[in-house]
């Protein structure tokens, strides 16, 4: 049998293969054909693809949003490698930055998901089992499980990225059918500097489509028409090549300016380069858009180039030291666009403060709080994947076509509770059965330090210290995110190695977008 570190490199390399990424631009005015009444599409519910701001705001009084976002499976592993790029950071009022993962639930642990979401990240769909193009099951099936085994309410899960950024028409139709807000699958391919740039805000698609007219059959010129139905393009950075080269999912994996390999100096200089034209010009957003597994010091077996991980925290603390420039989840962006304020307001904008859910950390309560939850956790060993849950183990595995299968009621115990709607889920006791805290008045905490228009509390704050481009330790540090979890069972990381490369290897032949 191969060896444990030789499987993990083998998944690391399969999974390299299928990330979504763009050689050039996937849209032009021409073929976009675009055109928006803005008399009549008007904000909070509608908005035409643009590259100024919206709200007519002018671009000095607008933040520098930097949206972070992770695919595919949420596991320890993983959340500690977005934790090193964001639990030691503040945005400009002191609070930690959120991101948003689109999560696939194949060999994904179900309470992190609910401790990720409680600690205030967006969860949001990518298909149940990472199929691009999908079938409208995968869809839905994804927003059952996660509201029924990760106590995620219906209402939190807003947004969908298509797994490989592989999408049709169809999919965007569906996703407006089952009520989600947004997208975030079509790329902005054509740098701000151009004229003929696609990096608008995100906008609804009451209008049609703006990008990725010249990827996505059927899409522009007026098609499809989804009322209310926003896109948030995902924003790429530029090389020296300018439009020839662009770098969307993950860039720190490519190779910069056409050369033959990796060099993260060079990587440092476009993102810079990329983000100053930005936020010098019209501030639309810039994304880090990653697959954490990439990134990861803990995932047995792998090993990680330091440099890139001091690369990107480089980047993070050269760009914090901007004014007004905010680390978000596409949440957050989204609601600031549907609602724009000047900078000098934010402190108002409820969605950027720190919400903490107050519960007495003594209680004993499966509510997504690892100081809460402890020993109340239902392991399910399964044997392709075992996962824990607050919400009570299904009798066999979800699938897309039976994602909620009947609960296990272990002998002397009683059914677990599912969320309710009416509960908020850190409240929420599916022990028990009852919320303790079902009135508005919610004890959730703000922690946000004022922020103001005359230079008070402008900036935000990382991890310090200076990238060399070597194999030096990472400067940051963090406390694992899963410091509390039980362990999962030996040899569950062999199996997922080895059911992922194969499930990898048997998708290679349909990716039409790499």
């Amino acid at each position: 049998m191969l060896g444990r570190t030789l499987l993990a490199s083998l998944f690391v390399s399969a999974v390299l293969a299928q990330d979504g990424g763009i050689s050039g631009p996937t849209s032009s005015s021409d073929a976009a054909g675009y055109s928006c009444d803005t008399s009549k599409c008007q904000l909070p519910d509608c908005n035409c693809a643009s590259t100024s701001p919206p709200g007519g705001l002018d671009p000095s009084q607008v933040p520098q949003f930097i949206v972070f976002t992770a695919d595919d499976a949420i596991q320890s592993y993983t959340l500690d490698s977005v934790n090193q790029f964001l639990a030691q950071r503040k945005n400009p009022n002191g609070c930690t930055p959120k991101m948003t993962y689109f999560t696939s639930l194949n060999y994904t642990n179900y309470t992190l998901v609910t401790d990720w979401f409680v600690a205030g990240n967006e969860i949001a769909d990518h298909t149940m089992t990472h199929v691009g193009t999908p079938p409208e099951e995968e869809i839905n099936g994804n927003l059952i499980a996660l509201n029924a085994l990760a106590g995620i309410p219906l209402s939190s899960i807003k947004g969908f990225r298509a797994p490989y950024l592989n999408y049709s028409v169809d999919t965007l139709k569906m996703l407006a059918k089952a009520q989600f807000l947004y997208d975030s699958s079509a790329a902005a391919s054509i740098p701000v500097t151009d004229s003929g740039t696609d990096a608008y805000w995100p906008y609804t698609l009451d209008y049609g489509m703006a990008n990725d007219c010249l990827a996505v059959e059927g899409s522009c010129k007026g098609e499809p028409k989804l009322p209310g139905f926003w896109e948030i393009p995902m924003y790429a950075f530029f090389d020296n090549r300018g439009v020839a080269g662009p770098h969307l999912m993950d860039p720190w994996l490519d190779s910069a300016n056409g050369a033959s390999a990796v060099n993260d100096s060079a990587t440092l200089e476009y993102m810079k380069k990329t983000f100053t034209d930005h936020y010098n010009g019209n501030r639309q957003p810039i994304g880090l858009y990653t697959h954490p597994i990439h990134l990861s010091r803990t995932y047995p077996g792998v090993e990680v180039s330091n440099s890139t991980i001091n690369m990107i925290n480089a980047f993070l603390d050269w760009a914090q030291e901007q004014q007004n420039v905010w680390i978000v989840s596409n949440e957050q962006l989204l609601d600031w666009v549907r609602h724009p304020v000047p900078v000098s307001q934010l402190d108002s904008f409820d969605s950027l403060k720190c919400s903490t859910p107050q519960v007495d950390s003594g209680k004993k309560i499966c509510n997504g709080m690892p100081q809460n939850e402890a020993g109340l956790l239902s392991h399910c060993a399964f044997p392709d994947f075992p996962f824990y849950t607050c919400y009570g183990c299904p009798e066999e595995e979800p699938t897309p076509k039976n994602p909620n299968p009947p609960q296990q009621v272990p002998d002397g115990q009683q059914a677990r509770y599912r969320l309710p709607s009416n509960c908020s889920t850190p409240f929420w006791d599916p022990i028990a059965g009852q919320c303790i805290c079902s009135s508005d008045a919610c004890a959730f905490s703000d922690d946000s330090r004022p922020i103001g228009p005359n230079g008070a509390n402008l900036t935000g704050g990382g991890t310090g210290g200076n990238f060399t481009d070597s194999g030096s330790t990472p400067t940051a540090s963090y406390t694992p995110f899963s410091s509390a979890l039980p362990t999962l069972p030996q040899g569950f990381w062999l199996a997922l190695a080895l059911a992922c490369v194969g499930g990898v290897v048997g998708s290679l032949g349909v990716i039409d977008k790499l």
